[in-house]
């Protein structure tokens, strides 16, 4: 850690330069990705004009609104992210309510997940990932003197949490469920929760979640494809069967980009749930490896960040750091897994790559206030306010 700090002192750079490289290859990489996988979807769709770039130019619309986004956000400390955590998790819960009311929130394949814009649809969920991190970081900061306590320390945030599941679930969310409580569950573990009372969250998590898909048909028809997809190959095990195929016919190099098959009609959300696919089937083995490496590297470099504001005794600042890298690579992993058959089909997106606005704008906003806490664990090793 010494070493770590004195490397960063002798910096010269205002920021963490490579994390900002990272999260810009991987955002060019995907919308590249995106284009590829999308164009005969584009092509064949009357609600995209049968324009083969109607995906790429909202992606890069996307991508320029997150970056502007992230630009503003970088402008924020970190005191006025703490002093707002509670009001941006108040306006997260109620986006969510809004979702779920008749005519507000937009319904989708049987999920009401969205509220219509106009011009785009926007996915409370996204950002309530976001603001999940500002307020369990904040209340860990806050009750850390309280955090082996149940009654106090745990049982307010387990309430809290398990109202915004529930409101998930009535989209439904489960995807996003796991991954909000997978953030909050590790920030109160770094903050310093009782161990014991630690494993007995883990375990009743897991008790809750397996009576949540033993109680769902859908949910189970999902267990059962992902167990045995080639059993119904065109039912329950299509879109992993087909992702399998992708993979196995990507082999070392691809088959070159462009020229997947099964982004042909037979991959469903080949740019968005199913891009690792794609990428596996046009770059190989070496692509995919390649995207693993830069989602590991960026994830570690987050911990890196978290590592050295504690190390300041910046408490609240290092949990956000740790936070948006427990999000960030607990997604990362289930959208990787589900590709590679080694998870149950979930509808979650790959961080950065896959299309999508509100996705994009929320992981640019949570880089953004990344390289903040980065900028000013720097700023304090030279001696200067952050």
């Amino acid at each position: 850690m010494l070493n770590f700090i004195k490397a960063e002192r002798n910096s010269s750079a205002e920021f963490d330069e490579v994390l900002a490289w990272i999260a810009l290859i991987l955002m060019v990489l995907g919308m590249v990705m995106v284009y590829s996988a999308s164009i005969a979807t584009a092509e064949a769709s009357r609600f995209t004009g049968k324009q083969p770039t109607y995906f790429l130019v909202r992606q890069a619309l996307f991508l320029a609104t997150g970056l502007i986004a992230a630009l503003m956000a970088f402008q924020v400390p970190m005191r006025t992210w703490q002093s707002l955590s509670p009001w941006l998790f108040g306006c997260g819960i109620l986006a969510l309510v809004l979702v779920l009311i008749p005519h507000v929130g937009r319904e989708v394949n049987g999920a009401r997940r969205w509220l219509s814009l106009g011009v785009a649809n926007l996915q409370p969920s996204e950002f309530m990932k976001l603001a999940a991190v500002f307020y369990a970081a904040d209340y860990t900061a806050r009750k850390f003197a309280l955090m082996h306590s149940f009654k106090k320390g745990l049982l307010p945030m387990l309430t809290v949490m398990l109202l915004v599941g529930w409101l998930l679930l009535r989209e439904p969310d489960f995807g996003a469920f796991v991954v909000i409580a997978s953030i909050a569950m590790a920030i109160l573990f770094l903050g310093g929760m009782n161990g014991k009372w630690f494993a007995g969250l883990v375990a009743l998590s897991l008790v809750g979640f397996l009576a949540l898909i033993l109680s769902s048909p859908y949910r189970m028809q999902r267990i059962f494809g992902f167990m045995d997809p080639w059993s119904d190959p065109y039912g329950r095990g299509y879109q992993l069967s087909h992702a399998l195929i992708a993979f196995g016919r990507g082999e070392w190099l691809g088959v070159g980009l462009g020229a997947s098959v099964e982004k042909l009609f037979y991959l469903p959300e080949a740019h968005t749930d199913f891009l690792l696919a794609v990428i596996a089937e046009e770059l190989g083995l070496v692509g995919v490896v390649t995207v693993v490496a830069l989602f590991a590297w960026l994830v570690l470099r987050a911990f890196a960040i978290g590592r050295q504001a504690a190390a300041a005794e910046r408490y609240y600042a290092a949990l956000v750091a740790q936070g948006i890298a427990v999000w960030l690579g607990v997604q990362t992993l289930i959208n990787m897994g589900v590709n590679m058959g080694l998870l149950p089909t979930k509808g979650l997106t790959l961080p950065l790559m896959s299309f999508g606005g509100s996705g994009i704008l929320a992981n640019c906003v949570a880089l953004a206030v990344l390289l903040r806490i980065d900028y000013e664990n720097r700023a304090l090793m030279r001696g200067q306010p952050a």
